[in-house]
């Protein structure tokens, strides 16, 4: 997958996402159309899905198309049940589908179905293959790079053959898995030893659980020095291993997605880090696309890149910046930005770990 920037914007999204539902419309008045957006999300067991993203792209949709309608999804991991919903959407008369793929090249076929039936597809934070009409997501060889550089500062150890690491990647079936490898790899290799690698099919906590507790047998709980875990889910399943194998202090363990637990495991000094991404300008974004599609508009006006996949080219694309998450951070990134409030982080169980990284209501 390439991404070939064709030109910047900046300030591009941030007024598209602040847009007023008639402006959207044309002439200043607020649109009549009516139609409905299909809505298609790939798990349960990323808490994201359905906790962050599925009401924020509901809303938006009311938003900037207040006669719309949503119609939703989720596939829970599965490529066959996600082509039957998108089948079904397409057959009941969905004019628009946003796609979050469970294996994009699974997808495929159902993606040149939905084309050949007229209804535009939105990529959704993982870029489906075939003739999708756009796609939004996060730049991931920068979110592997944040992880990557996260670790090496919290490691506080000499870079040399001497440090260990162990890479817990993401689902093999994602593109998005090996944007983040990669991005992480950029910074890592030729600084630490890679001790083990493991892919994790469905970003699952079980799974990466496993495959900690056979890195720990293989290479001895002393010698491992920090997990690159690819997203907040296998942190906890990475940390759960550590615990059981009774770590006397756990190495420096990264994390993707800012889950409440997973920010919360920062402040009480158990992960490292998580990388944000801002799921409501991912979503307002995918929505503006998914309205535009809708009424027969083009997407050059959102749009700041393109992409090609293996099977199209030129995808009108908008590719957000993630932002790494510390204890030093949390209050100007989480809390400002509205994803949880101090109360919901500072448990009672927390208190003092809460009011020493300066977390107060």
């Amino acid at each position: 997958m390439t991404s070939r920037t064709r030109y910047v914007v900046g300030a591009l999204v941030a007024g598209l996402l602040t847009m007023p539902s008639a402006a959207c419309s044309g002439g200043g008045t607020t649109t009549t159309d009516s139609f409905t957006v299909g809505v298609l999300l790939p798990s349960r067991v990323v808490p994201r899905w359905e906790h962050s993203d599925k009401p924020l792209i509901e809303q938006r949709v009311k938003q900037l198309c207040p006669h719309c309608h949503v119609t939703y999804a989720n596939a829970n991991d599965d490529s066959t049940t996600q082509r039957q919903q998108m089948v079904a959407m397409i057959t009941k008369g969905v004019r628009v589908l946003i796609l979050g793929a469970t294996d994009n090249r699974a997808l495929r076929s159902t993606v040149q179905e939905a084309h050949n039936a007229g209804v535009p597809v939105v990529a959704y934070d993982r870029l489906a293959e075939g003739p999708v009409s756009g796609y939004v997501s996060f730049d991931g060889a920068k979110v592997g790079t944040l992880q990557g550089q996260a670790l090496l500062k919290a490691m506080h150890v000499p870079a040399g053959a001497g440090t260990t690491v162990v890479m817990m990647n993401g689902d093999p079936t994602s593109p998005n898995a090996a944007w983040y490898k990669r991005g992480a790899l950029s910074v890592l290799q030729g600084k630490v030893r890679i001790g083990r690698s493991y892919d994790t099919p469905g970003w699952s906590t079980d799974n990466a659980n496993a495959n900690m507790s056979a890195a720990i047998s293989a290479l001895g709980l002393g010698r491992i020095d920090g997990v690159l875990a690819a997203n907040d889910a296998m942190a906890a399943g990475v940390i759960s291993a550590l615990k059981t194998a009774h770590a006397r202090r756990l190495p420096p363990v990264t994390g993707q997605d800012a889950d409440l637990d997973a920010v919360q495991r920062i402040v009480d000094g158990e992960q490292s880090m998580t990388v944000y991404k801002s799921f409501r300008a991912e979503a307002e974004t995918a929505v503006a696309m998914a309205v535009a599609l809708g009424r027969g508009e083009k997407l050059h006006t959102i749009a700041t890149t393109t992409t090609d996949s293996p099977t199209t080219r030129d995808i009108p694309s908008v590719l957000l910046t993630p932002v790494a998450v510390t204890t030093a951070n949390i209050e100007q990134t989480l809390v400002k930005d509205g994803v949880y409030t101090v109360a919901q982080i500072c448990t009672p169980r927390l208190q003092a770990a809460c009011e020493k990284a300066g977390l107060t209501p």
